[in-house]
């Protein structure tokens, strides 16, 4: 089967342009994955820039034991993008990002921070994940952030980045979106107003319906 030329993997490619073009990124930084079906999940290829991006750097994995069958090196945090698709049988996709604002607050005590201060964060992304700071591809970082995600849609990774999950590309980057722009306001706002306890309650009861 010619990969390059799959409908899905042409998605693949666009999606990763995407992500670049809304600056969840720098250069080489950052990685996605997508299933494609029960066994296989295309990945970025490691050293690829998600904003130059061709098929021809999608590399394809088999999910169960990460064997790459186009002969390709996935991106060094393959083990935990497949991790993650084993566990989550809901979830499609998973970006490993590092946008500006949210990357700075990993790189500070994102345990501090209330992120609920817009209703987007509540609705789609709920309480993020804190997972302390583990070397890049290691098989350590993989293991704590399957677990993070296990429970969450959202992982901080302290002095490293972000990784959220979805069920399509455009969920996966929205949550994305949304929570760099919460962070922004954090760092940005010298007084945010952040959302009382019963709005928060009545967006998560709301989102259950998705």
């Amino acid at each position: 089967m010619k990969y390059a030329d799959n409908k899905k993997i042409r998605a693949f490619v666009d999606a990763c342009h995407r992500v670049a073009d809304f600056g969840l990124l720098r250069c080489s930084s950052g990685n996605m994955s997508c299933r494609l079906n029960d066994k296989l999940a295309v990945l970025t290829a490691s050293g690829a820039w998600l904003g130059e991006i061709t098929a021809r750097q999608a590399a394809i994995c088999r999910i169960d034991n990460g064997q790459c069958i186009n002969g390709l090196t996935p991106t060094v945090e393959n083990k935990f993008h497949l991790g993650i698709l084993r566990k989550r049988p809901d979830v499609s996709v998973v970006l490993h990002f590092q946008s500006p604002f949210a990357t700075a607050i990993a790189c500070g005590k994102p345990n501090d921070y209330n992120f609920n201060v817009i209703s987007e964060v509540p609705y789609y992304i709920k309480d993020p994940a804190v997972v302390k700071y583990l070397p890049p591809g290691s098989a350590a970082l993989a293991d704590a952030v399957i677990a993070a995600i296990g429970e969450h849609d959202m992982a901080i990774l302290c002095n490293h980045g972000l990784v959220t999950v979805g069920r399509d590309f455009n969920d996966a980057i929205q949550k994305a979106r949304f929570f760099e722009l919460a962070c922004q306001i954090l760092l940005c706002q010298d007084n945010p107003q952040f959302l009382s306890k019963s709005a928060i309650d009545e967006l998560i009861r709301n989102s259950s319906k998705l």
